[in-house]
C-alpha cells in the first residue's frame, strides 16, 4: 500500500457519508447541550449556527 492509496482512503473517509454522519452527530450534540444550558430560549439561533457549521464542515 503506497502513499497514494492511503491518501485516497483518507479522502474517501473524510468526504464520504460516514464523515458527514459523525460531524452531524457532533453538531447535534453541541446544539442539544447549548439548548439545555439556555433553557431552550436560543434554539432558533442554535439551529442557524449548527446549519452554518455543518455547511462549512460537512459541505452537505
Amino acid at each position: 500500500m503506497g502513499l497514494d492509496d492511503l491518501t485516497d482512503k483518507a479522502t474517501g473517509a473524510a468526504g464520504g457519508g460516514a464523515g458527514e454522519k459523525v460531524s452531524d452527530a457532533a453538531l447535534d450534540k453541541g446544539e442539544d447541550a447549548a439548548s439545555g444550558a439556555t433553557g431552550g430560549k436560543a434554539d432558533g439561533m442554535l439551529a442557524k449556527a449548527g446549519d452554518a457549521a455543518d455547511e462549512r464542515i460537512g459541505g452537505q
